[in-house]
């Protein structure tokens, strides 16, 4: 891609080698780069070099494997990538593109942007996928294909660096790159992600009848598969986003009251019209 600093010899250093961070480094040994990582686990970097997912790790801040990295990839909790960052940029050499995968941007992106070394560069993005489980064990690229990736840029990023991201997108094999600014990231994935966990563990908490399990049919497994969810990660997250999560559930509440209203009503007639509607909004998310 014109103005991307990838080439066959770009190397890449991936801090944090969880399920996403383990699912990058996979996909991008597979292209054919070499990466390495930083990690608290010893037996997450025993398990990756086992299956040669990286070609080195450690669990120490290692200045020379940092400055040697031209690409690096953050797949940290956010308070813990500004900390990271805080502590550690010095180490960055000149010309470095630093990105992320962090579910929320807007009190992370601009945030690292202004604390970073004017000649390191941070273009933020979004890969939306991954697991319900937690961990490199579970990390897997495939979970890439027929996904989508978001790239956050803001004005303080060049047409390089974005093109940069844009290119990693398209070699970690998403299906569709898309392009937004923080601020609007953070309102759609309000909706897309964020109210679709909280509605997966209300469905999980309101409710105790013993032996659900046993009657249960699909469409309960399809929309609680998302409430296996790591509560330290996702509650940072949403008080992260607590305004536009907030504005979601509360257009969530009136729908379902309305919905309620109907039935209550015996409204048979609009019932359907919303659930018509419904229908023809979700085969926009059929994948191809």
């Amino acid at each position: 891609m014109n103005g991307s600093i990838i080439t066959k010899n770009t190397k890449f250093l991936i801090v944090g080698l969880g399920v996403i961070g383990g699912s990058y480094a996979q996909a991008l040994t597979r292209a054919g780069y070499t990466v390495s990582c930083i990690t608290r686990s010893e037996d997450s970097i025993r398990y990756a070099l086992e299956r040669k997912m990286i070609s080195y790790g450690t669990t120490r801040v290692e200045p020379s494997l940092v400055a040697e990295a031209d690409i690096i990839v953050f797949a940290l909790y956010p308070e813990i990538f500004i900390k990271w960052i805080e502590d550690n940029q010095s180490l960055f050499r000149a010309g470095t593109i630093i990105t992320d995968v962090t579910g929320v941007k807007g009190g992370v992106v601009k945030k690292v942007q202004s604390i970073l070394h004017p000649d390191v560069e941070f273009i933020a993005a979004h890969p939306m996928a991954g697991r319900e489980r937690s961990g490199v064990e579970y990390s897997d690229a495939a979970v890439f294909k027929g996904a989508n990736y978001i790239v956050t840029p803001t004005e303080a990023n060049s047409a390089r660096a974005i093109a940069t991201c844009r290119e990693l997108g398209e070699i970690l094999g998403f299906a569709r790159i898309s392009e937004l600014s923080p601020e609007a990231h953070d309102e759609m994935i309000a909706f897309l992600s964020q109210l679709t966990h909280v509605i997966a563990v209300t469905l999980m908490t309101c409710t105790d009848c013993e032996g659900m399990e046993k009657y249960t049919g699909d469409s309960f497994r399809d929309l609680t598969r998302i409430s296996k969810i790591n509560d330290l990660m996702w509650s940072e997250l949403f008080l992260l986003n607590k305004d536009a999560l907030l504005a979601q559930m509360d257009a969530f509440s009136r729908e379902f009251e309305r919905f309620r209203r109907d039935l209550e009503a015996g409204d048979s007639d609009s019932m359907r019209a919303t659930m018509r509607l419904s229908a023809e909004r979700r085969t926009r998310f059929d994948k191809k």
